[in-house]
């Protein structure tokens, strides 16, 4: 007989296939996985992606920031959430990732004018965005500059906007005492902030390694 804690797993296990698995990915979806295998970049899973493209979709996207572009698959779950009329901007400091991620959008249909890709260190593009100007924030680049982006992501956000993290649980690293590298650390106040930020209201959800997204009420 499985143990409490064995059984929580096995259903963890179950539910996350079924999770990726609900929504299928497509052919350019599958493309653009390639070309990010191919890079070195890690796309993020099917649970995550559709969980991005509802947020789009639930708060009527016109202006969303990424930072880490990768091969465009995080992007095009953004876009296909987002408003007719909205723009992807996508910060990466790698431009060849930049270039797949073009690729991708062009090969989605998405004409060049739904995307303006900058190719930059996120944390010194960032501060030159229009403050409030923005729907949606997705930040998937260095975890250990996430209290910066938490920082500067936050100041973009119009009201009812939302902001989310990706990969926040991967490896159980924010309840593991005995983990304290400098990555760690950084995941750990990042959380602590959105959670004790009276400006947002957060939540974890776990899907993709973990997304921590929250919504600016003010």
């Amino acid at each position: 007989m499985s143990s409490g804690t064995e059984a929580a797993a096995e259903t963890g296990a179950v539910g996350a296939e079924q999770v990726d698995g609900y929504l299928p990915d497509d052919d350019v979806l599958t493309a653009a996985r390639l070309r990010g295998a191919d890079l070195g970049c890690a796309p993020l899973a099917p649970g995550a992606g559709t969980t991005l493209r509802f947020l789009a979709a639930t708060v009527a996207a016109r202006a969303v920031v990424e930072v880490g572009t990768g091969s465009g698959v995080s992007g095009l779950y953004l876009l296909r959430g987002m408003a007719a009329d909205g723009v992807l901007t996508s910060i990466d400091v790698e431009p060849e990732y930049q270039r797949a991620a073009r690729k991708t959008f062009l090969e989605a249909g998405y004409p060049p004018g739904r995307m303006r890709l900058i190719v930059g260190r996120a944390l010194d593009v960032l501060p030159r965005l229009t403050p409030g100007g923005y729907d949606l924030v997705f930040v998937d680049a260095a975890r250990i500059e996430y209290p910066g982006y938490y920082e500067q992501g936050v100041a973009l956000l119009r009201r009812g906007g939302v902001i989310v993290f990706h990969q926040v649980l991967a490896g159980g690293r924010l309840t593991d005492p005995a983990r304290r590298d400098p990555e760690t650390m950084a995941l750990r106040e990042v959380a602590r902030a959105v959670r004790e930020d009276e400006r947002l209201v957060p939540a974890l959800l776990p899907v993709g390694g973990g997304l921590l997204v929250a919504t600016a009420c003010s």
